[in-house]
């Protein structure tokens, strides 16, 4: 057996607000203020119709569809989060529409097995 590192958890940080191009404009200024090689976007909703965010290299984004991600959207949620966590990405933002069940979304990436995977910020709002 080998004692090599666990591999770093993922910065994490929850970006809420009704509007989604706030959610996206906060999230821009915070890529433009901090240097990340490899930051990945899940955004709940779809673009009001002037995305700022750009896929690229070093940028990743998802979407998906609105809805409660803690209750009908969890297997989605599950699904695209494990997707761009297998690519490794040091920054993860997560833009949730409502607050309304936010901290049963809290309560569930810091359960097992996202607890040794992510390491979760203090909320952003616009």
């Amino acid at each position: 057996m080998t004692g090599g590192a666990a591999p770093a958890r993922v910065i994490t940080t929850l970006v809420t607000g009704a509007d989604a191009g706030a959610r996206e404009r906060l999230i821009a200024a915070q890529l433009t203020s901090s240097s990340h090689p490899a930051t990945a976007v899940l955004l709940e909703g779809l673009p009001d119709g002037h995305t700022i965010l750009l896929p690229s290299a070093t940028l990743w984004l998802e979407r998906i569809a609105p809805g409660c991600l803690c209750c009908t959207g969890n297997l989605v949620l599950r699904v695209t989060l494990n997707r761009l966590l297998r690519r490794r990405p040091e920054r993860l933002y997560i833009g949730v529409a409502t607050t309304g069940h936010l901290d049963q979304l809290r309560s569930w990436l810091l359960q097992a097995p996202y607890d040794q995977l992510l390491e979760l910020t203090p909320d952003l709002h616009p």
